[in-house]
């Protein structure tokens, strides 16, 4: 007898990510609707684009949940050829190479690169032979998650670059790596940002002292763990020099965009107006005066989330925000319950992407982060940022459906 036909979706999982993908389309129309020409050509391309991805979710789910496993090492280094290939056919413009152009079509490799990355790591740590507490093991973990962070790096993309070292704690907990270790790996990144205030810094290598002290370690590996957090904060005011001027402005009016409010501060102080101004209630779609009269910059693209502030208000922001928060915990949840272990960690890898973006994005349009050029997941216009997003929500879905699967 002949099976029916039935279709394999996660209605949860898909009805939420319908739902953040319905709000950004709306969003991105009212940001561009004063553009004329451009508004219905940028609003079709990203309707298409939301089309296109929500068909690959359904057709994804029939692909055989073992291909995932088996191509995520072809994948990988298809990946970073492509980011080889941004340096020598790549689309520059003022500096920047993050495109590659095939006719009128342009795809940004560092978006497929997020996804490659992810199943890459999870399929190496889900190796049985593999232990992430060996230095071996270890090493070849970093050496995967860091080989694309400094190729997009050296675009220059710092903000994307970024994501790719948010991956590394969430995952590493997640194939149980000891504390120590997991200490050693992070703790330098604080060392980095309280370099620049001689006190602070001070008081952290007091704080690294103790931690080192009460783990019991070999007195070898905690005097070189010691000398080179001390190195780190020697070295970090040259790294602020290699940094891009316009990426160091970022930085600096972060913390005071009122400093230069008509260079780089300028979208931070706009955006603020923006939700600010939205009130309670929001003063309607498409009624946004920072929105209409288009005060705010790029107000379609990384700061799509002010607009939403502005039109809907403080009532649409939480609105939003529990949608994503309920799709993370989601994620989460289907992260711990799959069988496989190569899917939990991709899971676990998907999810540390959105919340990346999300955190940053929304932090820098309410002045708590940098600009750092990173789109709201779903809702910012872009095609290839929006269909890569749910290419990774497709291949989540597989999981789902067949979550009993080894």
């Amino acid at each position: 007898m002949k099976k029916s036909f039935s279709v394999k979706i996660d209605p949860f999982l898909f009805f939420l990510v319908l739902l953040l993908v319905t709000i950004g389309l709306f969003a991105v129309y009212s940001a561009t609707q004063t553009q004329e020409t451009e508004q219905f050509n940028l609003f079709n391309k990203q309707l298409f684009f939301a089309f296109l991805g929500l068909i690959v979710i359904l057709f994804t789910a029939y692909i055989p949940f073992k291909v995932f496993e088996k191509i995520a090492i072809p994948f990988y280094f298809f990946s970073l050829l492509l980011l080889v290939f941004v340096y020598i056919f790549g689309t520059k413009g003022q500096g920047i190479t993050r495109w590659l152009s095939f006719g009128s079509i342009k795809i940004q490799p560092a978006e497929i690169a997020k996804l490659a990355t992810i199943l890459m790591v999870a399929k190496y740590l889900s190796n049985k032979e593999v232990n992430i507490n060996r230095l071996k093991n270890l090493g070849i973990t970093l050496l995967i998650i860091l080989t694309p962070f400094i190729l997009i790096a050296k675009q220059p993309d710092l903000g994307t670059s970024l994501v790719f070292l948010a991956l590394l704690i969430p995952i590493l907990f997640w194939a149980n790596l000891n504390w120590f270790t997991m200490f050693v790996i992070v703790a330098p990144i604080f060392t980095m940002i309280l370099s620049f205030n001689f006190y602070a810094f001070l008081v952290w290598m007091l704080i690294i002292s103790f931690i080192l002290f009460i783990s019991h370690r070999k007195t070898l590996i905690l005097v070189v763990v010691f000398f080179f957090h001390i190195l780190v904060g020697m070295v970090t005011p040259q790294l602020w020099g290699q940094l891009k001027p316009y990426q160091q402005k970022r930085i600096s009016t972060f913390a005071n965009p009122e400093s230069d409010p008509k260079g780089a501060g300028y979208q931070i102080i706009q955006s603020k107006v923006a939700i600010g101004s939205g009130g309670i209630w929001g003063k309607g779609y498409m009624e946004g005066s920072q929105t209409q009269l288009r005060f705010l910059p790029a107000q379609h693209t990384d700061f799509i989330f002010s607009v939403i502030g502005e039109e809907k208000g403080l009532v649409g922001v939480i609105f939003t925000l529990i949608i994503f928060l309920l799709l993370l915990l989601y994620l989460l949840y289907l992260g711990s319950i799959v069988k496989s272990p190569f899917a939990s960690l991709s899971i676990v890898g998907v999810t540390t992407v959105l919340l990346s973006h999300i955190v940053v994005n929304v932090g820098m349009t309410v002045g708590l982060a940098p600009v750092t050029g990173l789109p709201l997941p779903f809702i910012s216009y872009g095609g290839s940022f929006l269909l890569s997003t749910l290419l990774m929500i497709a291949v989540i879905n597989n999981f789902s459906v067949n979550r009993f699967e080894v």
